[in-house]
């Protein structure tokens, strides 16, 4: 993408995924690259004192530099520089603008940089990216649910990223107590640093509140009203400060869907975190868990132009429920629920496949299944989540 294209490349992700590591990755194809960091005093006065800085990188050749520019969102004026440095210089250096969630809000509203931009997402590790086991994004379309080996072993991995997430630190550490400091720490540094920045708000211990239950609501239509009575604050203050959460990416939402469903909820979204290691419920984390696997492959896939994805849920007044439906244009093609340890098939995804027409997959938390179970002239695919996650493209 850096070579093929004029624009520059953002890449957005929750805080702590490995950004920055990811980016010096890529620094080592070019014989001629600079680091920028806002965080540190020293180059944020070399930027002020003169915006076109970068002109100064040691070249070891005459190919084209790439000037990384890390945590540039927390600069007031970021968008019209990148606007300037892109206008001016878009073909004599190649540029990458790396940040957290703030990254993000520049596309709400009057966004100076059109056009001069791709954005990809770097997300938490994920058992697709550990095992090794991708599919050919064609070969998986062409049937989702046909019967395929693993290369590579998956229990391990998917047993790690339950106990300790998929962020990098935790991950590798491969210690409860680690994790556990790991993850105090870094909700604190969100709420107390990141967010009160971005919002001025005096006080921010009923946000604190809102984001601690959040874990016992993993799973079901996220009811923002009953929050609100909860915690004693408005409406409003509840929705706004979700989407707040969202957008620094400790949480994402899923939407319900409504088409060919009769008496479907097409309001209530489900809601799910991204570090999920210490959700108490364990159904509740694994479908967490799938959900994380299922929002990075279909935003990779979006990100590489493959089609226009999306993720959703289907539930109706009767609440019969399919934990996750997955879209290409707006058309359905799979279904996935996600069982604990139930090998036998949903009575709502049998229900729904009926009424959909598409292939389904459930998804149970133990190894060694794998079975194909007739529904009409369809086919559920029963089988160990670790499995078939891992062959994910």
């Amino acid at each position: 993408m850096l070579s093929v294209h004029k624009q520059m490349v953002f890449i957005a992700g929750p805080r702590q995924a490995g950004k920055t590591t990811f980016t010096q990755i890529l620094a080592e194809d070019f014989n001629n690259s600079l680091y920028f960091n806002w965080d540190i005093l020293d180059e944020k006065r070399k930027l002020i004192e003169n915006p076109f800085f970068y002109e100064e990188v040691h070249r070891k050749d005459k190919s084209m530099p790439l000037i990384i520019f890390d945590e540039l969102h927390k600069y007031s004026n970021w968008k019209n520089y990148l606007k300037s440095v892109y206008d001016r210089d878009n073909g004599n250096y190649k540029f990458i603008v790396s940040g957290s969630g703030r990254l993000d809000m520049y596309q709400k509203g009057g966004d100076s940089l059109a056009g001069r931009y791709f954005i990809f997402y770097l997300w938490p590790f994920t058992l697709a990216e550990l095992a090794g086991n991708n599919l050919p994004f064609k070969q998986f379309m062409s049937n989702p649910i046909e019967v395929r080996a693993c290369p590579n072993e998956t229990q391990p991995a998917w047993n790690r990223l339950s106990r300790f997430s998929g962020f990098p630190d935790p991950y590798l550490n491969r210690t409860d107590q680690f994790y556990r400091i790991w993850s105090n720490t870094y909700r604190k540094q969100l709420l107390r640093e990141d967010i009160r920045d971005l919002i001025l708000l005096r006080s921010i211990e009923n946000m604190e509140i809102l984001f601690s239950l959040l874990s016992s609501r993993i799973g079901s239509p996220l009811s923002m009203a009953s929050l609100a009575r909860d915690i004693h604050v408005s409406f409003d203050s509840v929705r706004n400060w979700i989407e707040i959460f969202e957008n620094f990416f400790m949480v994402f939402r899923i939407p319900p869907w409504s088409q060919k469903i009769s008496r479907a909820i097409t309001k209530e979204k489900k809601l799910y975190l991204f570090d999920y290691a210490g959700i108490e419920s364990q159904a509740a984390k694994f479908e967490n868990m799938v959900a994380l696997e299922l929002l990075r492959a279909i935003s990779n896939w979006n990100d590489l132009g493959l089609g226009n994805f999306s993720l959703h849920y289907l539930r109706n007044r009767e609440k019969e429920e399919v934990d996750f439906l997955l879209s290409n244009n707006h058309n359905p093609f799979l279904l996935i629920e996600a069982k604990l340890s139930d090998d036998h098939p949903a009575k709502s995804l049998i229900k729904f496949q009926k009424i959909l027409n598409i292939p389904a997959v459930q998804l149970v938390n133990k190894s060694g299944i794998c079975k194909l179970v007739s529904n009409n002239n369809l086919k559920i695919m029963i089988i160990s989540a670790d499995h078939w996650l891992s062959l994910l493209p």
